[in-house]
């Protein structure tokens, strides 16, 4: 990307929309996403089991507003952050102001935050806010990616993408979408956000059992590219660096990856196993280090585990550090979630 095209991105920062349709959440998608997440905990599957946690339905795991966003931020890297073959997804921060459960009608927003250079890559901040049929901000996500430019690549990647995509996936040109661009920027307040993970009651654990320091389980998840393609199906994450291995080698790396998105996911189950309540959690942010290479003649293998950092008397809440590695490489810089403890 040039200098005057790195300016035209940067004076784009603000860009904001509505997505067109709401996103009505239904029992069959949250099991489906938490299959393709390997996340068993009962509150996903067996309407008894949510009940008695007190859901009013099945509760969705708190990566699935990844699907909604997906969706909506299509706009946005189509027509608005444009100059890019692909891109590496690096850094995610999942704020949870109350669980997504079945039945709720989804607003989702999107904004494109920020742009900032490090180490002469661009680092592109999306920010998307769900606000429910009650009019409240339940979920706000941000996702910060590294876009990958044909010059580091190999440039026949965007014809190879082209021919692997599916069928209604347009591939805009550069040049069409910059010129017909028009900035639309937030207009007003959002919402209030939703006071419920504050005062909801959890079903999680003692905190009175628990003490800085304890380890949780070693967990190991193995994936194949089968695993892939369901997760890029279920979730709509057409990127083909993740089942397609001609295009992922032509963006520089050495294989298929796994979607950082899936890898969060899968750990965020691994925590909601350990806690006892998908919906204890208030804040999950992950730092992205390494991809998750999966081979095509065998499977990859994610070994989680961590600890607990810190924990606050007063509030009965903690902070649980999560790592992953695969092929004895760390894939998470650095993992934090916030839960509340019963």
């Amino acid at each position: 990307m040039t200098s005057s095209e790195n300016t035209a991105l940067s004076e784009r920062v603000g860009h904001y929309y509505v997505a067109d349709h709401t996103y009505v959440v239904g029992r069959e998608k949250v099991r489906e996403y938490a299959r393709a997440v390997q996340d068993y905990h009962p509150a996903h599957w067996d309407e008894e089991a949510a009940a008695a946690l007190g859901y009013s339905g099945l509760v969705a795991p708190i990566t699935f507003t990844s699907i909604p966003a997906m969706a909506s931020n299509r706009t946005l890297m189509e027509e608005v952050v444009v100059g890019y073959e692909t891109y590496v997804q690096t850094e995610q921060v999942f704020e949870q102001h109350r669980p997504i459960v079945v039945g709720d009608v989804l607003q989702t927003d999107t904004e494109l935050s920020s742009i900032r250079q490090i180490a002469g890559k661009e680092m592109i901040t999306i920010t998307n806010t769900f606000v429910d049929q009650h009019g409240e901000t339940v979920h706000t996500m941000h996702t910060t990616v590294v876009g990958v430019s044909a010059d580091e690549v190999d440039p026949g990647i965007k014809d190879a993408v082209a021919k692997v995509m599916m069928h209604d996936v347009e591939i805009l040109s550069v040049e069409a979408s910059a010129a017909d661009y028009v900035k639309t920027v937030r207009e007003g307040q959002l919402p209030p956000r939703s006071t419920a993970v504050a005062t909801r009651t959890v079903g999680s654990r003692d905190f009175d059992q628990l003490s800085k320091g304890d380890a949780l389980p070693e967990h190991h998840t193995a994936l194949s590219r089968g695993d892939l393609v369901n997760y890029a199906g279920v979730a709509g994450d057409a990127n083909p660096i993740h089942w397609d291995e001609a295009c992922a080698r032509m963006a520089g790396l050495p294989d298929v990856i796994a979607h950082g998105m899936l890898t969060m996911g899968l750990g965020a189950g691994v925590v909601s196993e350990w806690s006892g309540d998908p919906g204890a959690v208030s804040k999950y942010s992950v730092r992205l280090s390494a991809p998750a290479i999966v081979p095509a003649d065998g499977r990859g293998d994610i070994a989680y585990g961590g600890k607990i950092k810190s924990l606050d008397p007063e509030t009965r809440s903690g902070v649980v550090i999560l790592t992953a590695k695969a092929n004895e490489k760390k894939i998470f810089g650095m993992a934090t979630l916030e839960l509340r403890f019963s």
